[in-house]
């Protein structure tokens, strides 16, 4: 690698040639503000947040875009600069939605933050105001466009990232608006409600749908039961939102802020994510040994499925007929809970926490009903979960841990590890091995974990060869697919998930700085976290979890059984190709 010699504020560095600016600048562990400019998916150049002096230039440079050459002599915060910054926010704030005080994401706002440090005005430009609208036909997305600063981050996540493209900038000038084509609703348009548009947004033109106040709303009926449950995930992200360090594991501060919040039981959706590996494993091994549809598909995140029926309806049959653990759960409570304790479904309100935007239209789709009811009646992220928490003044960080209830108070590590990518796939492994061959003791599948976009391993177990790969992030998703198509590959087994690394960085999930997300691997930092979790659970494979065997001897009988398949399985549109 060829290094050439700057100096940045008078700072001597030596840097790899033909990177930008903005890159050569942390060698010497110097900040320069950003905001249309996130790592390794937009460098647009165009909010002239970033801009630097350049030593003989004439002309103001962004650095997320401006090479650097040997012998540059760069400046980053002089009065010039901070004037222009000061100008540039000043401009877009003269066309925004200043309500920060009703904001959602206030305080979270990287444009609130810019304007705080450089002493913005708020009137100094004043003038007519662009006509905007607000999308919130969506189950999952809110789209309100008069918060929207054009930094495109949205548009390049929504295309390059997931290869959905449903949203771009359209008209030119003053009249610019990010929507949808002809102006269509996030909701008419394929839009896989993934949430990825909401976690890069450095404002609050984009955000999940509010459904605190139905939660609010039932657990104050007293004649509803209001269980929660909260995802695998949740535990090892939510301490972020209280300043807790990411990765943090905070499952017992977790289990004790919902005991405060007035829920009737708190569960742990480990245990249904073990209750999907039973079902799922049995599929897999129907599939394989009966000459089924292969390659079996995994199920359980939402906006994959919505991606595969939208734009590649013809694998509908590889998609396990598995419900979401979110899914199942509900199912388990609305019939054999109801059923056990004397329940009527119908009083029965029942709580996800999630962290995917998704999840709130997959509540809502069709054979999600066990007990004739909806499974699932509320579906909350891991962001509005921390506002009601803040909302009732519970001090989060000093909790004592606490439990979650009896009978679904834990699942197994297989469950936990279905927070990160390759997690689904290591889980049903696990089971689906010792089903093969009792003598196959393996427990960790490490060639599916990791960022690595798409994952291959082939397992020789019972002597069956099980080809399998897993990926995330729905940009990858389709390369997987289209080289199962050509016939490229040939696999047994295929986990995706719509969000790259997974659950952990869901469109649900809590908001970090740019600051952090530019200069910190954060996936890694929450995956360590999950598989960390995971390998301290007492019990690491789902079929060995006392509560799942409860399940299947009181209740469903054994794995893929007729009333398992009625309260756990599902079925899928062929909803066309766009």
């Amino acid at each position: 690698m060829e290094m050439i010699n700057i100096k940045i504020n008078n700072i001597s560095l030596q840097v790899p040639a033909g990177i930008t600016v903005l890159e050569a600048a942390k060698y010497g562990k110097i900040e320069i503000p950003t905001l249309c400019y996130l790592k390794d998916l937009c460098a647009p150049g165009a909010c002239r947040i970033c801009i630097v002096e350049v030593k003989g230039n004439r002309t103001l440079a962004a650095a997320c875009v401006f090479p650097v050459h040997d012998g540059m002599e760069v400046f980053t915060n002089t009065p010039v600069l901070r004037e222009s910054r000061k100008q540039t926010l000043e401009l877009l704030v003269s066309d925004h939605n200043r309500e920060c005080l009703s904001c959602a994401k206030s305080t979270d706002c990287e444009l609130q933050r810019l304007c705080v440090e450089y002493g913005v005005v708020e009137d100094t430009f004043k003038g007519i105001m662009r006509e905007t609208t607000i999308d919130d036909a969506s189950p999952s997305l809110i789209r309100a466009n008069a918060k929207c600063i054009l930094c495109r981050r949205c548009i390049a996540a929504c295309k390059d990232q997931q290869s959905v493209s449903v949203i771009s900038a359209d008209r030119r000038g003053f009249v610019t608006q990010v929507e949808c084509a002809f102006g269509d609703s996030l909701n008419d348009a394929p839009c896989v409600y993934c949430g990825q548009c909401i976690v890069v947004c450095p404002t609050a033109a984009l955000m999940e749908k509010d459904d605190t106040q139905k939660v609010w709303d039932a657990i104050a009926d007293p004649s509803k039961k209001v269980f929660v449950y909260a995802a695998p995930s949740i535990r090892v992200t939510i301490g972020e939102s209280f300043g807790m360090p990411i990765g943090s594991n905070v499952t017992g501060k977790l289990a004790a802020a919902l005991n405060r919040l007035g829920f009737d039981g708190v569960f742990d959706m480990n245990l249904t994510a073990d209750l999907t590996i039973m079902e799922e494993a049995h599929e897999l091994l129907d599939r394989v040994k009966n000459k089924g549809v292969l390659p079996l598909i995994t199920s359980c995140s939402p906006g994959w499925v919505k991606f595969c029926e939208n734009y590649f309806p013809e694998f509908t049959e590889n998609l396990s007929s598995c419900k979401s653990p979110q899914q199942m759960f509900g199912a388990v409570l609305k019939t054999f809970w109801a059923e056990k304790e004397g329940i009527d479904p119908n009083n029965i309100f029942v709580v996800s926490v999630i962290p995917c935007t998704a999840k709130k239209f997959e509540l809502l789709r069709d054979d999600e009903a066990a007990a004739g009811l909806p499974d699932v009646d509320a579906a909350i992220t891991t962001r509005e979960l921390a506002r009601m928490i803040k909302q009732s003044a519970i001090d989060f960080v000093n909790l004592e841990d606490e439990t979650f209830d009896n009978p679904f108070e834990s699942g197994s590590g297989a469950g936990q590890i279905f927070g990160a990518s390759g997690g689904v796939m290591e889980a049903a492994l696990r089971t689906a091995s010792h089903w093969l061959d009792k003598s196959f003791d393996v427990v960790e599948f490490k060639e599916v974990r990791g960022p690595k976009n798409i994952k291959f391993a082939t397992y020789n177990v019972g002597g069956i060869e099980i080809r399998v790969a897993a990926t995330s992030g729905l940009a990858n998703a389709r390369e997987l697919l289209e080289m199962v198509k050509s016939g490229e590959v040939d696999l047994h087994f295929i986990e995706v998930m719509a969000c790259k690394g997974g659950c952990i960085n869901g469109g649900g999930q809590p908001f970090l700085p740019d600051s952090i997300r530019n200069n910190v691997d954060v996936v890694a930092l929450r995956s360590k976290a999950i598989y960390d979790t995971a390998k301290d659970l007492p019990v690491r494979k789902s079929y060995e979890h006392p509560d799942i065997k409860m399940l299947y001897k009181e209740f469903f009988g054994e794995p893929g059984s007729h009333k398992a398949h009625e309260a756990l399985h599902t079925t899928y549109i062929k909803r066309g190709q766009f």
